[in-house]
């Protein structure tokens, strides 16, 4: 008796994803190609391309997953007890790259480009992952307004230009530009933050 074909089972979305964003840290976005891949989570190329479609795909579901990751780093460091401030502090310490060719920085670089040529629904899964960042900012900064810790300034409008900032400065630091290190745009952010929300308060 012939023994059972073992059947050819897809990995979990995950780990595809987990392995994507891995090469991406190791080798940069240059080293990640679908044959790689397949080979790393033990797929054919063809495989990959069933399940995701395109690499334009894959990229954006990669994204997708560490910002999710990312979102509950956020969300739990929002939660904590303290000031706005604090809470302020940490949500913009998250944002800001770790260094050059932060693998999430330079995946998202990448996502950007590429959405010039991208259809409506991937547009709108790209801003839907904007919108999370700027609702829990404008969240932070109404919240300090309400307990009179900033001043009274319009918490949409400055998340805006804050975000503004921290993407021009994050964007220095993934690639690596001389003189924008990661602590020197962090100075350069809280200086912003204090002349912008912390001149003329008054506490109550």
């Amino acid at each position: 008796m012939n023994a059972p074909r073992r059947r050819n089972t897809a990995p979990p979305r995950e780990e595809v994803l987990v392995a994507a964003m891995a090469t991406i840290a190791e080798r940069g976005l240059d080293g990640l190609t679908m044959a790689g891949l397949g080979r790393e989570v033990g797929m054919s190329s063809g495989h990959l391309l069933y399940y995701f479609r395109s690499k334009d795909e894959l990229l954006l579901q990669t994204l997708e997953w560490s910002e999710g990751r990312l979102g509950e780093e956020r969300r739990g460091l929002l939660a904590r007890p303290g000031t706005a401030r604090e809470r302020l502090d940490a949500y913009i310490d998250l944002y800001v790259p770790d260094g050059p060719r932060d693998p999430h920085w330079i995946l998202w670089l990448e996502v950007w480009n590429r959405s010039q040529n991208a259809d409506h629904a991937a547009r709108a899964r790209q801003a839907a992952i904007e919108g999370a960042w700027h609702r829990d900012l404008v969240a932070i900064v109404a919240e300090g307004v309400s307990r009179g810790e900033f001043r009274r300034v319009d918490a949409d409008r400055f998340a805006a230009r804050l975000r503004a900032l921290l993407d021009g400065f994050s964007v220095h630091v993934a690639v690596g530009l001389p003189g924008t290190g990661r602590s020197q745009v962090l100075d350069h952010v809280r200086e912003f933050v204090d002349e912008s929300l912390m001149r003329g308060t008054q506490r109550t």
